[in-house]
C-alpha cells in the first residue's frame, strides 16, 4: 500500500488546515490509518488515529477537540481536519497505516507499518 499526504501549508496562529492522505493498494479492515508528526530536532509522535473501516477514532491529548480525523470512503482518502492551530503544531505531518486499532498506532514506530511522505504545517504566531 502506498500513501501520500498533503494539504499542509503556512497558516497564522488560530487558523485551520486540512490535510489529506490519499492511498493506493488494499488496506484490510482490520488495519487502521493514522497522523503522525515530526518537529524539528523531535521525534516523531503521534497524533490522531482511525479504523479503515470502522468509525473508532482516538487522539493524542495535545490535539483533543482541536483535530479531528475522518474517511472519505469513495476515495479511499483519510483526512486530518486541524483547528485552532497553535505554533506548537508547527511540523511535518505524516500519514501511515498498521495492523491493529487506531489506539495501537500510538506506538506505532517508524520502522513499523506503512508510511507516506510527509507534508509541512508552520504555523505563525
Amino acid at each position: 500500500v502506498q500513501l501520500q499526504a498533503s494539504g499542509g501549508g503556512l497558516v497564522q496562529a488560530g487558523g485551520s488546515l486540512r490535510l489529506s492522505c490519499t492511498t493506493s493498494g488494499r488496506i484490510f479492515s482490520s488495519y487502521s490509518v493514522g497522523w503522525f508528526r515530526q518537529a524539528p530536532g523531535k521525534e516523531r509522535e503521534f497524533v490522531a488515529a482511525r479504523d479503515w473501516n470502522d468509525s473508532r477514532t482516538y487522539y493524542a491529548d495535545s490535539v483533543k477537540g482541536r483535530f479531528t480525523i475522518s474517511k472519505d470512503n469513495a476515495r479511499n482518502t483519510v483526512f486530518l481536519q486541524m483547528n485552532s492551530l497553535q505554533p506548537a503544531d508547527t511540523a511535518v505531518y505524516y500519514c501511515a497505516t498498521k495492523f491493529g486499532s487506531p489506539a495501537t498506532m500510538a506506538t506505532m514506530t517508524p520502522a513499523s507499518g506503512s508510511w507516506g511522505q510527509g507534508t509541512l504545517v508552520t504555523v505563525s504566531s
